[in-house]
């Protein structure tokens, strides 16, 4: 039998391309996040069918217009539900955005063009219009969970036309 057909990649040589995720070092794990801050966003579970709704409401850590945690280093003890990505979880969490550096080395694909990564540049994922940067309608303190329902969006879920691009636009 012969291998499936993997197409080209731009990339082959970077770290991403040439380490699994349990062989990264931490700084090269943690360049893996683009900045998007998606999985910083209040998401609701169907108990009946297991479907994920992200909504526009965030953690009360993250500062929406940095697209930042305000307190990377002691969130999971401040926000004791936060989840830390590792290389066995995000090849498993249903909830990761389809544009997650992450989710898409530990699938074997590329890096698009905005991720800082690939871009050198930081901004890149919000000239994409990837990040949530401007998108978000207030945090977990601001919106009681009862509320949560009426806060659901479907944009966290996908992936904007520019972003897709193979390159960055002119």
């Amino acid at each position: 039998m012969t291998a499936p057909f993997k197409p080209p990649s731009g990339q082959e040589g970077f770290f991403w391309k040439t380490k699994t995720l349990e062989e990264m070092s931490n700084a090269e794990w943690e360049s893996l996040c683009d900045g998007c801050a998606r999985c910083c966003l209040e998401k609701l579970e169907d108990e009946d069918t297991g479907k994920i709704y992200f909504t526009h409401v965030s953690c009360r850590l993250l500062d929406a217009e940095l697209c930042a945690c305000k307190d990377y280093a002691n969130r999971s003890d401040k926000v004791p539900d936060c989840v830390r990505l590792t290389p066995e979880n995000v090849r498993t969490l249903s909830w990761l955005p389809p544009s997650c550096g992450y989710k898409l080395v530990a699938e074997g694909r590329d890096l698009y063009w905005w991720h800082p990564l690939i871009s050198g540049d930081p901004n890149t994922v919000h000239e994409a219009g990837v990040s949530v940067r401007g998108r978000v309608q207030g945090t977990e303190n601001e919106i009681a969970d009862a509320d949560l329902e009426d806060h659901i969006v479907q944009w966290p879920a996908l992936l904007p036309k520019r972003a897709r691009l193979k390159k960055r636009p002119a």
